[in-house]
C-alpha cells in the first residue's frame, strides 16, 4: 500500500518539477514587451513631437538615440549587479525607473527634458531586460524551455512590429488632447501593475559564485560600447565626420583592452564581468552574430518603412500603424508555429525562415524597381512574407543563443544577448539609414517617387544583411540542445 502511494505520488512531483512558472514569466515578459516597444513606438510619434515641441531633426533623433545608447551601454553591468544583489531587486529597480521616467517623458515641456528622460528610461530598460532572459534560463526546466523561448520571441517580435501599430493607434486616439504624450503615459499604469505583481510573484535569484563587481571591466566595456554605439547612432545625421571614425577606432582599442583585462582576471581566479569561455560555445558565439544581423534588419527596415509611409506617402501615424497590422499578425502566427516545430526539426526551421525572410526583402525591392508607384497595398504582401520568415527565424534564434548556457552563467549571457540586440539595431539604422536617406530626394522627383526609390534601395540593402544572417544559420548546430 505504501509502495503504491509512493509510486502514485511520483507523477505529481515530476509534473510539478517540469511545470513552467507562468505567473512569474508573464510578469517579466510584460517588462520585456514594454522595453522593446519603447524603442519603436517613438518612431511614429516623431512628426507629432516635432510639431508640439518645435524640436529640430537632431533633437528628434536623440529622443530615440538617448534611449538606445543608455540601454546598450549599461546592460551587461546590470546583469552583474543582479548577480551580486539579486535579480528581483534589480528588476524592481528597473521597473520603477522605467515607469517614473515615462512620467517625465509624458510631462516634458521641451525637447531637452524629453531627451534626458529618455536616457533615464533606457537605464530602466537595461536593468529590466537581462533579468527576463535569466529568469527563463534559471526557473524553467530545460525540457520546457523551448516553449517559453517561443513565447519570448513572439513578445519581442510583436513589440517590434506592433510598436508601429500601437503608436499609431495611441496618437490617433489623442485622448484628452494628449497627442504623442500618450505613448509614454500608457507605460505608467502598466509599470505600476508590473511592480506590484513582481513584488508578489517574482522570486529572488542570483549567482552564488559572484562576490564582487569587476570595476575595471565595467569601465572599459562601458567606454567601448559608448564609443561604438554613439557614432552608429549619430554618424549618418552628422555626415560621417572625423570624430565618428575616431570613436570607432577608440572602441576597437577599448574592446581589445577589455579582452586583455578579462583574460588576466580569469587566469588569477577572479570574477570577470564577461567570462570569455562563453564564446567557446559554438551555438552561443554564432547565435550572437545571428542576433546582431537580425536586429540590424528589424530596426533599420521599420524605420525606413515608417519614413516612407509618413513622409513619403503623407500617411498619418494611425494609417501607418494600421499598414503594419497584417505583417504583425503573420509574425505572431508563424512564431507560434516555430515554437512548436523547433524541438522536432531543429535548425531546418531557422533555415526555412532565413530563406523566406531574405526572399521577402528581395521581392519588395524588385517589385518597387519594376515600375509601379508605391502604395501601402503594394508592399503589404511582401511585408507579410518577411514576417513569415521572421517568425520562423527570430523566435528560435533566442533559444539558440541561450539553450546551452549553464544556469550560473544565465545572467551575463542574457546581458550579452541584449547588448547584441541593441548594437545590431544601431548598426542597422546607421548602415541602412545612410543608404535610405542618401537615396531619398523628394525635391527632385516628388515625395512619393523618392520614397518608393529609397525604400527599394533599403530593401536591397536589408536583403544583403538577411543573406549574411542565413549563412550564419547554416553554421549553427543541427539539433536543439539536449534536454536535461
Amino acid at each position: 500500500m505504501a509502495s503504491s502511494q509512493r509510486s502514485a505520488s511520483r507523477p505529481s512531483a515530476d509534473a510539478k518539477a517540469d511545470a513552467i512558472p507562468w505567473t512569474t514569466i508573464s510578469v517579466v515578459l510584460t517588462a520585456l514587451f514594454m522595453a522593446v516597444l519603447d524603442s519603436f513606438i517613438v518612431v511614429v510619434a516623431d512628426p507629432s513631437i516635432v510639431a508640439d515641441l518645435h524640436a529640430s531633426d537632431s533633437d528628434v533623433q536623440w529622443v530615440l538615440a538617448g534611449y538606445q545608447l543608455s540601454y546598450a551601454v549599461f546592460i551587461i553591468t546590470a546583469t552583474r549587479l543582479a548577480d551580486l544583489y539579486g535579480r528581483k531587486r534589480i528588476f524592481l529597480l528597473g521597473v520603477a525607473l522605467f515607469t517614473l521616467s515615462s512620467v517625465a517623458c509624458a510631462l516634458s515641456p521641451n525637447a531637452g527634458s524629453l531627451i534626458a528622460a529618455r536616457v533615464i528610461q533606457g537605464l530602466g530598460a537595461a536593468l529590466m531586460v537581462p533579468q527576463v532572459f535569466a529568469y527563463v534560463t534559471v526557473l524553467v526546466p530545460a525540457a520546457r524551455r523551448h516553449s517559453v523561448y517561443g513565447v519570448l520571441g513572439i513578445v519581442m517580435g510583436m513589440a517590434t512590429i506592433g510598436g508601429q501599430v500601437i503608436g499609431g493607434l495611441l496618437i490617433g486616439a489623442d485622448l484628452f488632447g494628449s497627442g504623442w504624450r500618450l505613448v509614454f503615459w500608457v507605460n505608467v499604469p502598466i509599470g505600476i501593475a508590473m511592480f506590484l505583481l513582481a513584488v508578489r510573484n517574482v522570486p529572488e535569484t542570483g549567482s552564488a559564485a559572484t562576490r564582487k563587481l569587476d570595476m575595471p571591466g565595467v569601465l572599459v566595456l562601458s567606454a567601448a560600447l559608448f564609443l561604438l554605439v554613439l557614432p552608429l547612432i549619430q554618424g549618418q545625421q552628422a555626415g560621417w565626420p572625423g570624430w565618428v571614425w575616431a570613436c570607432f577606432a577608440g572602441s576597437a582599442v577599448a574592446f581589445g583592452l577589455f579582452v586583455v583585462i578579462e583574460r588576466g582576471l580569469e587566469r588569477r581566479g577572479g570574477e570577470p564581468l564577461v567570462p570569455l569561455t562563453l564564446f567557446r560555445q559554438r551555438s552561443f558565439a554564432l547565435g550572437i552574430v545571428l542576433v546582431l544581423a537580425l536586429y540590424a534588419l528589424i530596426y533599420s527596415y521599420y524605420l525606413a518603412l515608417s519614413v516612407t509611409l509618413q513622409q513619403g506617402l503623407g500617411m498619418s501615424a494611425l494609417g501607418a500603424g494600421l499598414a503594419y497590422t497584417p505583417a504583425a499578425i503573420a509574425f505572431f502566427l508563424f512564431s507560434m508555429v516555430a515554437s512548436r516545430v523547433i524541438p522536432k526539426y531543429g535548425r531546418r526551421v531557422l533555415e526555412v525562415g532565413a530563406i523566406v525572410l531574405a526572399s521577402g526583402y528581395l521581392a519588395t525591392g524588385l517589385l518597387l524597381v519594376s515600375g509601379p508607384r508605391i502604395t501601402p497595398l503594394l508592399v503589404i504582401p511582401t511585408l507579410v512574407l518577411q514576417s513569415v520568415g521572421g517568425g520562423l527565424v527570430i523566435t528560435p534564434a533566442l533559444n539558440t543563443v541561450l539553450s546551452r548556457v549553464r544556469p550560473e552563467s544565465a545572467g551575463v549571457a542574457s546581458g550579452v544577448l541584449s547588448t547584441a540586440q541593441q548594437c545590431g539595431g544601431a548598426l542597422g539604422v546607421a548602415v541602412i539609414g545612410a543608404v535610405f536617406f542618401s537615396s531619398f530626394h523628394p525635391a527632385a522627383v516628388g515625395r512619393v517617387a523618392a520614397a518608393g526609390h529609397a525604400f527599394a534601395v533599403a530593401s536591397f540593402g536589408t536583403f544583403v544583411i538577411a543573406v549574411v544572417a542565413g549563412m550564419v544559420v547554416f553554421l549553427l548546430p543541427k539539433r536543439p540542445a539536449p534536454q536535461s
